[in-house]
């Protein structure tokens, strides 16, 4: 199967929306903020969609969108530590050591894929497309977050967090376990010349 990938943009932002609607609802929201919001069905997926759109037009919400022909069909959400707050608060992450560098920090926090084309590369090739996108932009240290534990990687919804091997695959190494369901990797992208 042949894909094309493209950053999120306002532009783009209405085929995100058809990728989050199928979803169910987070828009990729829940890192973005500092904490939680107290909403709750539909309420809340009002003011994640309300909250992205926001931040997609501000240029402060990054993702790669993953094409077949004119069809999203996946996406991978990564930004830098600003845009991706959360993580500072996770207990796990505040017990492993904060990075050593003074190289600007990315994150990688999501991944979807439509279920009819699952398990056919669409990940994999955000990944790779991110990590293109984070060196065009400067580089630095990219974070991710896989989950390790195989009981909530048999179910679909933690496999949004990527798993180790595709981490490994590019690059990435274990840093520490973030409780018992994810690990912390790490990855030094240098700036590109392109």
């Amino acid at each position: 199967m042949e894909y094309t990938v493209r950053e999120l943009s306002p532009e783009r932002y209405p085929d995100f929306e058809q990728l989050a609607l199928k979803q169910g609802g987070c828009w990729c929201m829940y890192y973005q903020r500092e904490r939680p919001i107290h909403a709750h069905g539909e309420e809340w997926k009002k003011i994640n969609r309300r909250d992205k759109k926001a931040l997609v037009r501000k240029g402060r919400s990054h993702a790669i969108l993953v094409y077949t022909g004119n069809t999203p069909v996946g996406w991978c959400q990564y930004g830098t530590r600003e845009e991706l707050p959360r993580i500072d608060a996770g207990r796990g992450y505040k017990k492993i050591d904060p990075p050593r560098t003074n190289e600007k920090l990315w994150r990688i926090t999501c991944f979807f894929v439509d279920r009819k084309y699952r398990g056919k590369g669409v990940s994999k090739l955000a990944l790779k497309a991110a990590l293109d996108s984070i060196g065009k932009q400067g580089g630095g240290l990219v974070e991710a977050y896989p989950v390790v534990s195989k009981k909530m990687a048999a179910v679909a919804e933690w496999r949004w967090f990527g798993t180790p091997g595709m981490f490994e695959r590019e690059g990435f190494k274990q840093i520490g376990p973030l409780g018992t369901t994810w690990v912390l990797m790490r990855k030094t992208i240098p700036p590109s010349q392109s």
